[in-house]
């Protein structure tokens, strides 16, 4: 347990001794990078600060977003004391503990007390109730700081009880502010370097929206460049153990790694196929675009000669954005590693393709009578619905008659390859087409 009461001349004398993101963490609302949802004039949290109320949330998002620089900071505009708990380590009488002597000290001197409880999501149900009373009766203004979703993490009382701020990972610019005024704010580097513009890049593409870990990648990075007052990409490499991968997510590498990506689960080559799936995601491109492009090549690929392959897909999608990288590197890889070892067939997107080009050209007409609308009043008077044959009242659910426009009628525009389970339905579509036109 933490109990600090932000004395500046202590912190001036630990400063020096303190990590660059400890150094640099936000002052003020207005420092803070990113969350500007949050942050904006008028919105909760703002308010919450500005009329000094007292209040209970929880801030959600990933790590490096600013929950906890979020809380010191509320604690600093609104001259509570702050105590800090970690559901890591914390038990149900440590929370006792902060909320009796939070009790104590507002009777006593009328002292406010901000407890934040990072990792809340950790702490077990009993644990969470003990906190529920001082919530109830406000002895304790409370912060909860997770990265997991606090409708299945939290104690429904809890939650009720408290506003829901969610953050998101901060953009390239955001980071590349956080990383501009490291360099040369005096908590910081203090301007004794400089970053070059490929070296900076990687940072930010290592940060993957995370500012503590950028701000401890650039100090690292300064260490390595000693007294160059330069820090190039490669101090940054050396630091960070990592190559810089060469990926412009807006030019020709962008463009060429996703077309080799995307020729590559086509070609059923799925070693090379991962080997670009890799380079995008150690440059720091969108997971979300990467899963967009599978789920897209399951059906323009594979389509009906392995229908699972777009199961698999979207799964790898909707993985992607539940837990999100790098977890869900594994949830991509599978999918891709399917699409590029199944069965290969277009047949899919050039029956819609076909589909659509006669419609653009006008080819179509009227829907048959037979089958239009008969439900409303007097549609049956203008002979809707005369005719029709219902399906399910003949043998195989399957009858003969007509379905397209005159125009069209006969017109083929799937056409199933002989590849994996497509041979089964174009099989049974060889059926299908004779019954239905034996007319």
């Amino acid at each position: 347990m933490a109990d600090t009461l932000f004395d500046d001349a202590g912190a001036e004398a630990q400063r020096a001794h303190e990590p660059l993101a400890v150094r640099m963490r936000p002052r003020t609302l207005d420092e803070v990078a990113g969350q500007r949802h949050l942050l904006g004039a008028g919105s909760p949290l703002r308010r919450l600060v500005e009329d000094d109320a007292p209040m209970s949330l929880f801030l959600w998002g990933p790590p490096g977003t600013g929950k906890t620089t979020l809380a010191t900071v509320v604690s600093r505009a609104t001259e509570r004391r702050f105590v800090e708990l970690s559901a890591v380590n914390a038990g149900v009488k440590d929370v006792r503990a902060v909320i009796d002597d939070a009790r104590r000290r507002m009777g006593m001197r009328g002292t406010r007390t901000l407890l934040f409880v990072d990792e809340v999501h950790r702490f077990n149900k009993t644990q969470q109730d003990a906190l529920l009373p001082a919530v109830e009766n406000r002895w304790v203004s409370f912060i909860g700081a997770t990265t997991e979703n606090p409708f299945f993490s939290v104690v429904s009382p809890l939650l009720s009880r408290s506003l829901l701020l969610t953050l998101e990972p901060l953009s390239d610019d955001d980071v590349r502010t956080v990383l501009d005024r490291a360099l040369t704010d005096e908590r910081g580097l203090g301007g004794s370097h400089t970053l070059d513009g490929d070296a900076a890049d990687h940072l930010v593409r290592l940060a993957g929206g995370d500012a503590r870990r950028s701000l401890t990648y650039l100090e690292a990075a300064a260490l390595v460049a000693g007294g160059a007052d330069r820090i190039t990409v490669a101090d940054v490499e050396r630091a960070v153990d990592r190559h810089a991968v060469r990926y412009d997510r807006s030019g020709d590498q962008h463009y060429d790694v996703i077309s080799a990506f995307i020729k590559s689960m086509r070609g059923s080559d799925p070693d090379a196929a991962l080997h670009y799936l890799a380079r995008m995601i150690e440059a720091g491109e969108d997971p979300r675009f990467i899963a967009r492009r599978i789920v897209v090549h399951a059906s323009e690929d594979v389509g009906m000669a392995d229908p699972g392959a777009l199961q698999v897909a979207v799964a790898a999608a909707q993985a992607v954005e539940l837990i999100g990288l790098p977890e869900a590197r594994i949830n991509l890889a599978q999918a891709v590693i399917h699409i590029a070892l199944a069965p290969k067939s277009n047949a899919v997107i050039g029956a819609i393709d076909a589909a659509m080009a006669d419609v653009r050209a006008g080819r179509g007409g009227p829907v048959p009578a037979h089958l239009r609308d008969a439900h409303y009043k007097g549609a049956r008077d203008l002979g809707h619905g005369a005719g029709y044959a219902y399906a399910h009242d003949h043998p195989g659910g399957v009858v003969a008659q007509q379905y397209a426009p005159d125009a069209i009628d006969g017109r083929e525009y799937y056409t199933p390859t002989t590849h994996g389970a497509e041979r089964r339905y174009g099989e049974v579509l060889q059926r299908l087409r004779g019954v239905l036109r034996d007319r």
